[in-house]
């Protein structure tokens, strides 16, 4: 198939009422969420071979299903199909395919990952001049460029939606605005979000971000999605005004509702204790590659030099895997990055932009808990020390970059620097970047030695990871609102590097 036919295949999925659908998968099961522009009293049907799941409601009102299934063979490709409950067929088949089992030698694994795809249309041009968002078409060719790859999975790594409500300057242009309130309303704190008015807000608010982006393009790839701060409706802010994370009960309660209605929930794994939430996820590809993802955000803590991103439960298995794990890579992907700071409060970094526009320590950052510091310097220590290649791929923070972190504090880490990537933000527009937004591109923070591959890059983009027994080989990709826009339609690499640095 080429590229050209790949894409156009991508696009639709036949003339069908499906609105989107997003998988995920393991080595022996399939779980996928899916949406419709009409609603079902009975619950349509989703077909593998000769087998019929039926779909779990996940609204009110039939629009919103999940469909469950277990115990299918690994590596294995199955046609799906959607039918109502009559047997009448809702979409054409697709094919998708279940990962090898966790002790299976694999030679090659491909994944496809990004940051920031948010952002609601409508919100897009309060300043004509300065979009805060890239276009949803614009968006979804950088998506299908990723797809053209063909890779075996996909992480999208946090800010699924744009929707502040409270705190900081985000909510006057997002869900705060006046246009936002004329197109969804307010939402009501003190109501649960289903079965009141505030389901129907977070369906006009999240849906045109996540549905109408996604449609149907990834149903053929499994996709992992981990949260971040704008998840939970605000930006992590830490202000007179008010502090915004650790999220209360309704920030919970929107987060919790927008991953149950539209994108799958991590799948269990037999080695992530049972005590750790829907906030840690894991991907497994054979004995090749064990990916731990971690949302920093649900669980923060501001508990001075004991507090943390993650929970200790969560801290200690992060810890054991990195350890322990049989898989030939071992990757962590935190939603918060590391090697690089915008000095914003969320960070595990304590620098901010002081008047000479550098970032530094000198004045304290407000409600910045030394803990955060502590717990990335434990992680940093325990991948440094791992066999292995230790390798971050990191959400967040709106640009591409590689680095390799030769020095944390006093620790001298050159013996097996911890290589640290951003991987690319979808959506970010002129007004979003942090140099726009915060006064500072993406920096190297007090304490750390960062030898840089790719200083971090204000652009668009995404990132390829190919893991090989031997090495890993990344292809970045980048594109920005003042080129053409018809160089998305053939995006190329223009930075790659490869880490073959193993050890016996």
């Amino acid at each position: 198939m080429t590229r050209r036919q790949f894409l156009a295949a991508a696009a639709a999925l036949g003339s069908s009422p499906v609105r989107h659908l997003l998988p995920t998968a393991n080595h022996h099961r399939i779980l996928l969420k899916a949406s419709f522009d009409r609603p079902f009293s009975q619950p349509p049907l989703l077909r593998a071979g000769h087998r019929r799941t039926p779909g779990v409601r996940s609204d009110t009102q039939g629009f919103f299903w999940s469909f469950d299934l277990d115990r299918l063979q690994p590596s294995t490709r199955y046609e799906l199909q959607l039918h109502d409950a009559a047997g009448k067929a809702l979409s054409d088949p697709w094919p998708l395919r279940t990962f090898p089992p966790p002790d299976a030698t694999v030679d090659r694994f491909r994944l496809f990952i990004y940051t920031c795809a948010g952002g609601h249309d409508a919100t897009r041009t309060l300043d004509t001049n300065q979009p805060y968002w890239v276009s949803l078409p614009n968006r979804r060719k950088m998506l299908l460029a990723g797809l053209a790859h063909q890779p075996d999975a996909v992480i999208a790594n946090g800010d699924h939606v744009y929707w502040d409500l409270r705190i900081g300057p985000g909510p006057t242009h997002l869900g705060a605005s006046p246009i936002a309130k004329k197109l969804v309303g307010e939402f009501q704190r003190d109501l649960p979000v289903f079965g009141t008015a505030n389901e129907r807000k977070l369906q006009l608010a999240a849906g045109p971000q996540i549905a109408d982006l996604y449609g149907t393009l990834f149903r053929s790839t499994p996709v992992l999605f981990l949260q971040d701060d704008h998840d939970y409706f605000e930006n992590d802010e830490a202000r007179d005004t008010g502090i915004t994370f650790p999220p209360d009960d309704f920030m919970l309660r929107l987060a919790d509702a927008t991953r149950h209605l539209y994108y799958p929930e991590f799948l269990p794994d037999s080695t992530r204790p049972a005590v750790l939430d829907l906030s840690f996820g894991t991907l497994r590809y054979g004995n090749l590659a064990e990916i731990l993802l971690y949302d920093c955000r649900r669980h923060l803590t501001l508990k001075g030099p004991h507090a943390g991103f993650i929970s200790d439960a969560a801290e200690t298995w992060l810890l054991r895997r990195m350890e322990a794990s049989p898989a030939r890579h071992v990757v962590n992907v935190p939603s918060t990055p590391i090697a690089w700071s915008a000095g914003k409060w969320g960070e595990w970094y304590a620098d901010l932009l002081g008047p000479d526009g550098q970032l530094s320590t000198a004045k304290p950052k407000y409600f910045w808990q030394e803990g955060w510091r502590s717990q990335h310097d434990r992680l940093l220590r325990a991948a440094s020390a791992m066999p292995r290649l230790p390798l971050f791929i990191s959400g967040d923070l709106h640009a591409l970059a590689h680095g390799r972190i030769l020095r944390n504090g006093s620790a001298d880490l050159r013996r097996n620097p911890v290589i640290s990537v951003l991987s690319g933000p979808i959506s970010t527009g002129p007004r979003a970047w942090p140099s726009a937004w915060r006064g500072t591109p993406p920096r190297v923070p007090t304490g750390l030695a960062v030898e840089e591959g790719l200083a971090p890059l204000e652009n668009n983009g995404f990132t390829i990871v190919d893991f090989l027994r031997d090495r890993i080989e990344f292809q970045m990709f980048r594109w920005k609102m003042d080129q053409p826009e018809s160089l998305l339609d053939d995006m190329k690499p223009f930075y790659r590097f490869t880490l073959s640095e193993l050890r016996p």
